[in-house]
């Protein structure tokens, strides 16, 4: 079994329980009040197994699974050997760094909560811009594929604007950092992939 697949599977078994029980939502969702008052540092990565409805979970591992094959792929013919556990390392590392900003400025903020897995699907998302940067990416109500070059930085202005915006109960911020996280994640292991991700744009024109 593929690690996507599984992460899809057991991510959308603990979501679906966690709807009929609130203790679990409690126990794992991301609280930074809790998180530095606690030392319950382990919501900053078990938030991504719990989500918020059944839009947020079909939407998020539909997302997941799609791209996520993928970046798998290349990840295992990239680091042969190590190509999975790094995969993994990835996926958790967005889920972890895309609550950072808000494990800070919310630190006091005793209301303050966030769940689901949209940071790890988005530096998966990211990485596939990466590898095919002209594979078409859909969105709904749009028949027409958008490059995954051209809607990489739509997304990232999109997600800064919101985030600036706020008032949508939307974690902007996370999406943009989760998807920064997945672009640079592979680059830093091997930078040679920014030259074939420009060579690979150029071309394509």
């Amino acid at each position: 079994m593929s690690i996507t697949l599984f992460l899809v599977i057991i991510t959308s078994a603990i979501s679906i329980m966690a709807f009929s029980n609130p203790r679990w939502i409690e126990q794992l969702i991301f609280y930074p009040y809790e998180v530095w008052r606690k030392n319950e540092w382990h919501r900053l990565v078990s938030c991504s197994f719990i989500h918020a409805d059944w839009t947020h979970l079909i939407f998020n591992m539909l997302a997941l699974y799609s791209f996520g094959v993928l970046v798998e792929d290349v990840f295992d013919s990239l680091f042969w050997g190590f190509g999975h556990t790094l995969y993994i390392v990835m996926y958790f590392g967005a889920v972890a760094i895309a609550d950072a900003y808000n494990l800070f400025t919310k630190r006091d903020d005793y209301r303050y909560r966030s769940l689901g897995a949209s940071g790890g699907v988005a530096a998966v998302i990211f990485a596939s811009i990466l590898f095919a940067p002209w594979s078409k990416i859909y969105l709904m109500f749009i028949p027409i594929g958008i490059p995954a070059f051209v809607f990489g930085p739509i997304y990232l202005l999109y997600s800064a604007y919101m985030a600036q915006r706020g008032g949508d109960n939307i974690g902007h911020t996370a999406h943009f950092t989760g998807a920064v996280f997945g672009f640079v994640f592979p680059l830093v292991l091997k930078p040679m992939l920014l030259v074939g991700f420009i060579k690979s744009i150029i071309s394509g024109l």
